[in-house]
């Protein structure tokens, strides 16, 4: 989808302005955000794909006047409500007033560590040969769908030239929705700067980005 994440390209945000030595977390409920966020997704109900796509989902407005954990936790109330764990009124009134979904696990403390350093590999075997080759040159369709994709609006129709071929993994646009993990090949596929951001760009510039097959086309 065309969300408010997806800002490749667009003007009008001003410049990056990096903090130094930024801290890990700015303030103590930034902590207890990402650690509400981990053990919710560790109940099984909803994986990291419809979890991004719960992000991307909020109103744009909503979105860039929030912080990063914000966003995560406006999310995360999202994903609880749809899977019946919390209903509207629970969450706007801060206490519970009928049973919830149950979960299908519990993360337990002593076991956050390990989960953490397992991560979560999305790695996946896929049947039959790559469409593509290294050194093809392609085009990525020019596309707009309202669910979750991971190709970015900025290389939407755009020429490149395959780099390499990453082997299998779980294919987002249908995971995020229920619909599977459906495998595809993943590509590195490198793009002069002129033809994503037009002929004022330099030309010595590329840029490169990983895309499932179903995302590419023969040039």
């Amino acid at each position: 989808m065309n969300g408010p994440q997806d800002l490749g390209g667009q003007m009008g945000f001003g410049p990056v302005a990096p903090e130094k030595r930024e801290p890990l977390f700015h303030a103590d409920w930034e902590k207890r955000a990402l650690g509400m966020t981990i053990a919710a997704g560790a109940m099984g109900h909803w994986n990291i794909d419809e979890s991004r796509h719960a992000r991307e989902s909020l109103h744009p407005a909503d979105y860039y006047s929030s912080t990063y954990y914000e966003i995560w936790i406006k999310a995360l109330e999202v994903l609880l409500a749809r899977h019946g764990f919390v209903s509207p009124q629970e969450l706007g009134d801060g206490r519970t007033l009928a049973p919830g979904t149950t979960p299908k696990r519990v993360l337990a403390p002593e076991n956050v560590s390990a989960v953490l350093a397992k991560g979560g590999p999305c790695g996946r075997s896929v049947a039959g040969e790559a469409r593509f080759k290294v050194g093809d040159r392609i085009r990525t369709r020019n596309f707009n769908p309202e669910t979750h994709t991971r190709l970015p609006r900025y290389a939407r129709g755009k020429f490149g030239v395959i780099e390499a071929v990453r082997g299998g993994f779980v294919f987002p646009d249908t995971n995020a929705h229920g619909g599977g993990e459906n495998p595809q090949y993943v590509y590195t596929v490198v793009f002069s700067a002129p033809e994503l951001w037009g002929d004022e760009a330099d030309a010595t510039l590329t840029v490169s980005i990983d895309a499932w097959e179903s995302y590419l086309e023969p040039a």
